[in-house]
């Protein structure tokens, strides 16, 4: 669960949407993604075909690099 730094809700409507949020942020459904690469690449079909994955191709890796910065 991720550090909350929003204000207490003060009331139920404003507790609604606070719940709803905290929720999809758990899921890592708000923020910045850092790895652009398609989850595909990382399964065995993925793997076996050679997709580029940051771990083992440089151009993929710096793509992931730049993507962290939000460029």
């Amino acid at each position: 669960m991720t550090e909350r730094k929003a204000q207490p809700p003060k009331d139920a409507a404003q507790k609604e949407v606070q719940k709803a949020v905290d929720t999809a942020e758990d899921q890592g459904f708000v923020g910045v993604e850092v790895d652009p690469t398609p989850n595909e690449h990382y399964t065995v079909a993925g793997v076996v075909a050679g997709k580029p994955v940051p771990e083992t191709d440089p151009e993929a890796a710096e793509a992931a690099r730049r993507a962290a910065l939000g460029q």
